[in-house]
């Protein structure tokens, strides 16, 4: 299955390059390019589209743009995935597109693995604000909400994890860390089981919270993101000829399906 994306911008040439470094996604087909907002909803009205990824601010269509063209939105397609890209990153606008129902905010500085995140993430249903004063204000929301946990989720599961939410199947994450699919999603079961997540948009979320959304990270970015998240020694611990998967890869498989499918999550 592919998700259909529609791409608006004023600025051609950006219309150009986002949509040149998605071709090679798999997952993802571009089925339309706007300019303004007249422009978006002609092409909501005849291509089909599952997320719409935006510009926040876009001149000269006849249904505005900003809150405006986004409150318009939400109303007349209410089942349509919204990002916005942009250059804005103001937290009182990005509350704002919070309370409209926009799914996810990103900044167009941010390398665009973060944008293939967010449109898988937004297809399975999760919220996708990633920036760092959203994720700032998310983080301290949730740190005045409740005490911190500490969840013994090992190496192998973060990265199993890192590379679902970037937008790799169950297969093709076998395929990259040369182990069995039966291995990577018993590895994802088991991830998902310490951190009490039942469906696939509750773990997009998750990952962009802890800051493993798909973005492959340093060495000492790894090790850090391993330190925050396990309250011990490596739980999946590297293994033996006869135990490659690591001793925690006794879950019952769950699904091998695409990514961006939500629901049970396996």
């Amino acid at each position: 299955m592919q998700i259909n994306v529609v791409l608006a911008d004023d600025h051609p040439a950006l219309v150009a390059g986002v949509k040149y470094a998605l071709e090679p996604v798999r997952t993802i087909k571009v089925t339309g390019t706007a300019q303004n907002s007249s422009e978006i909803i002609q092409l909501l009205e005849t291509v089909a589209c599952d997320v719409l990824v935006a510009d926040y601010a876009m001149p000269n269509g006849a249904y505005g743009d900003g809150i405006t063209l986004l409150s318009y939105l939400r109303r007349r397609y209410p089942d349509l995935k919204i990002i916005v890209f942009t250059m804005v990153d103001n937290p009182a606008i990005m509350r704002e597109v919070a309370r409209l129902g926009v799914h996810s905010y990103l900044n167009k500085t941010d390398d665009l693995d973060r944008l293939v995140s967010a449109i898988h993430a937004v297809y399975a249903n999760a919220i996708y604000f990633p920036s760092e004063s959203a994720r700032q204000e998310t983080n301290t929301r949730a740190s005045a909400s409740k005490p911190t946990e500490r969840v013994a989720l090992s190496k192998r599961e973060i990265e199993v994890i890192r590379l679902y939410v970037s937008g790799m199947a169950i297969g093709e994450i076998a395929k990259k860390l040369n182990r069995s699919k039966q291995t990577i999603s018993s590895q994802k079961t088991t991830a998902m089981k310490k951190l009490g997540i039942v469906r696939d948009a509750e773990l997009f979320r998750y990952a962009w919270e802890m800051g493993i959304d798909g973005t492959p990270p340093s060495t000492s970015d790894d090790e850090a993101a391993a330190a925050h998240l396990a309250g011990g020694d490596d739980p999946d611990h590297a293994g033996s000829p006869d135990n490659p998967a690591g001793a925690g890869d006794t879950s019952t498989p769950g699904n091998t399906g695409s990514p961006h499918k939500s629901g049970s999550g396996l």
